[in-house]
């Protein structure tokens, strides 16, 4: 399957310093496109050398350098997350770092003459929990892009908020841009705070672990290829619209805890187990489209993504 060049291709990227963000960057330095990158914090240090990267709080900043600097593809990745049972204080975080932040980079398309393509990191959050959530144990659910759509949080809202922005920007404004909402499963990475690095971290601390719902299910994908994904989602031209970003296997919460025990990092006397606390998740995506219109799919499975995990958080080593 033939792909589009990114060789000095002008590519705006949100959210570059974040977990996902630092990766894609890197993937777009070896096909030698031509990258702004905005973020409000700093990259991490290392070779960025081809990168030009701003700090800029997108929600209240002048974003005019981004107009001049006249993208031909947005590869739009900055939000913010928390637990899927948000807290009180998520209500103003969400508001300003996804609601706002995403209205004011759809808002900046309609003045960018060569923008033809946006990849929105968008989240399986927007599918109907009555499809993969339950008080029993049930079978997985493969989520297909043509499932039912009810918001689970403020995060799965503000995500599907700007998909219709979004939609309504292609309707009336820009009829030739190609927009694809990546809707992304359950992410983890080096250096984020997902429960698979908390875990590694407190496993090197020879801290207790508090497992709960270890039958849960989910689609763990590395932040490495969603960053990958996000790419070949963008240099395809037969990606357009929802497409499920995520590996496609389901795998139980305890699976981290076994592979933590085989990696010889977590003793089995430092786990509490808290039983069932909560609705069971059997989720996972159907990722058939994502195969369909780039032939490509995530290569990280949860064993070595973990060890990758672990290597990071003992001494910074990629691997």
């Amino acid at each position: 399957m033939s792909k589009i060049s990114f060789k000095n291709k002008k590519v705006l990227v949100t959210g570059g310093s974040g977990v996902i963000g630092r990766e894609l960057l890197r993937y777009l330095m070896d096909e030698e496109a031509d990258v702004l990158s905005v973020d409000r914090l700093p990259l991490p240090e290392g070779n960025w050398d081809s990168i030009k990267h701003v700090q800029k709080d997108l929600a209240t900043d002048d974003l005019s350098e981004l107009i001049d600097f006249d993208p031909e593809v947005i590869l739009h990745l900055a939000a913010a997350f928390e637990r899927s049972e948000e807290s009180p204080e998520f209500w103003d975080v969400n508001w300003h770092d996804n609601m706002l932040v995403s209205h004011n980079v759809v808002n900046l398309t309609k003045d960018m003459s060569n923008l033809n393509t946006f990849v929105f990191a968008s989240s399986y959050l927007l599918y109907d929990t009555q499809l993969y959530m339950s008080n029993s144990l049930k079978d997985v659910k493969y989520l297909k892009e043509t499932d039912v759509v009810y918001p689970r949080n403020l995060c799965g809202g503000a995500k599907f908020y700007t998909e219709k922005e979004l939609e309504f920007i292609k309707e009336l404004f820009l009829p030739d841009l190609r927009v694809v909402n990546a809707r992304i499963y359950r992410v983890y990475g080096r250096g984020s705070n997902c429960i698979i690095s908390r875990w590694v971290r407190m496993c090197l601390n020879n801290e207790t672990l508090q497992l709960y719902n270890k039958d849960n299910q989910f689609d763990y994908v590395f932040a490495g290829d969603v960053a990958k994904g996000l790419l070949e989602l963008a240099q395809s031209d037969k990606a357009e619209g929802i497409v499920n970003l995520a590996t496609g296997t389901p795998n139980k919460v305890n699976n981290i805890i076994l592979n933590l025990i085989e990696d010889g990092v977590l003793d089995k006397g430092n786990i509490v187990d808290n039983g069932v606390t909560e609705d069971f998740e059997a989720s996972c995506a159907d990722i058939s489209k994502l195969k369909d219109v780039t032939g490509w799919q995530p290569k990280t499975d949860l064993k070595l993504g973990i060890k990758k995990i672990i290597a990071y958080e003992k001494d910074g080593k990629l691997i």
